[in-house]
């Protein structure tokens, strides 16, 4: 009796430790997958989002559909057109009464070939097109969590702003109310806290519209929430001009695109030309006896086209060509608007690196230096309050065109990532090459 027992208690003692070892697994698994990267919760970092972006965005899966789509044109340009099957019946009695006949047709020679590498070229270009549109994707979603991260400092500076102003205000009640200021003085100061609040109050409010333009990207919804990324690191870096548009002209996939639309066009061409000859067809006819006296016979069978409307296959030449000649127009045509937007993303990018050395390490240290000695300034009485105001403005004004300078850059960095095809770090160190 005992012994039942201990082995009842052991065999529940067992499925208890097992079941709680199922729960621990299940709740290690829920907060590894909640740990995910595509789990919108967890986004933080950029790359977070440029892998949430890759994995859901909807244009970018169309964009891999079509690329998929022109991948399996390939075995079809490579196969022959369906043979045809014959049947005839005669309504009188004779030797042959019935007739079945299949034929296969064959194009001129090196036209199946041809029309692959045509397929082939469309597909590479396809290819390309989908890594065209990825690198457009991340780049605008670069560009919009800089954009948010910006908004981000703002809003922190403004509350520091702010309480720095809510400061001023109590030195100027406490000046007041010992008759050490004039009352217009103390008025001043409210209406400067009550500014500053409505303009917090407006940065706060952009929040909801910038969310809802990641949320797009990210394929969310619109008024699905999104934690303030981190502050945006200035990465200083020189880039030499030339090294980098030929770098976009080297690795731009939309232009390694265009290069395979215009193989294809030529290929295109060449199908044309193909026309001027004619298409063999190999077959066997069997014409079939009815009853005892009816004989049977076989009958191998040739059949050739008659390629005899020269005027039609000639016009058919000459779209071809002019879809080359179109081709490479539009090709030249990008690659020139490429190089300018190329020339002046470096020119904005070398721009704002200037402007955040400027502010980082000379206008703002010194504005720094002229509050302190203004508010030092203002208590001992020598400078009136809207000197004090102005040093606060002007710092103010300064922290925030120092933060969108290092948002214009890293905006910027991201333009040219996209049409370099590659990240700006790697870039240059390819044109040093």
């Amino acid at each position: 009796m005992q012994a039942a027992l201990v082995k009842e208690f052991l065999m529940k003692l067992t499925v208890t430790m097992l079941l709680a070892g199922a729960i621990l697994v299940s709740l290690s698994q829920f907060t590894e997958a909640s740990e995910q990267p595509g789990d919108p919760n967890s986004m933080v970092t950029l790359d977070d989002y440029l892998r949430y972006a890759e994995l859901n965005n909807a244009g970018l899966k169309a964009s891999f559909e079509d690329w998929r789509s022109a991948i399996e044109q390939v075995p079809q340009a490579k196969s022959l057109s369906d043979p045809v099957l014959s049947y005839g019946y005669a309504t009188r009695p004779t030797p042959q009464r019935s007739m079945f006949e299949v034929m296969q047709m064959f194009p001129w020679f090196g036209t199946i070939e041809v029309r692959t590498d045509a397929a082939k070229a469309a597909a590479n270009a396809a290819g390309k097109r989908y890594q065209s549109q990825q690198l457009k994707l991340f780049s605008e979603v670069k560009q919009a969590y800089y954009e948010y991260s910006y908004l981000a400092r703002q809003v922190e500076i403004s509350r520091e702003n702010l309480e720095l102003l809510k400061h001023f205000e109590q030195v100027t009640r406490i000046r007041y109310a010992t008759s050490q200021m004039s009352h217009p003085d103390h008025i001043r100061s409210q209406i400067e806290v009550s500014s500053a609040q409505y303009d917090l109050q407006i940065l706060e409010s952009l929040r909801e519209p910038l969310t809802a333009k990641l949320n797009s990207l990210l394929n969310r919804l619109s008024f699905s929430s999104l934690p303030w990324p981190a502050r945006i690191e200035f990465k200083d870096m020189e880039l030499n001009h030339q090294q980098i548009i030929a770098l976009v002209i080297k690795n731009n996939p939309e232009l390694q695109a265009m290069n395979f639309e215009i193989d294809a066009a030529k290929r295109q061409v060449e199908l044309a030309k193909k026309r001027f000859y004619p298409e063999f067809g190999l077959g066997v006819a069997v014409e079939a006896g009815m009853g005892e006296n009816m004989s049977s016979r076989t009958m191998p069978k040739v059949q050739v086209t008659l390629p005899i409307w020269r005027d039609n296959y000639g016009a058919g030449q000459r779209q071809a060509e002019a879809g080359v000649r179109k081709a490479g127009q539009q090709k030249t045509e990008s690659q020139n608007n490429m190089v300018a937007q190329t020339e002046s993303a470096v020119y904005d990018f070398e721009n704002s690196a200037k402007k955040v050395k400027l502010y980082s390490n000379d206008l703002i240290p010194q504005t720094k230096e002229l509050l302190k000695a203004s508010e030092a300034a203002y208590s001992s009485g020598t400078i009136d309050f809207l000197s004090l105001v102005e040093a606060q403005r002007l710092l103010l004004q300064y922290r925030l065109e120092c933060e969108h300078s290092i948002t214009e850059n890293a905006q910027k960095a991201a333009e040219l990532e996209a049409m370099c095809g590659t990240e700006l770090s790697a870039a240059k160190k390819d044109s040093e090459k």
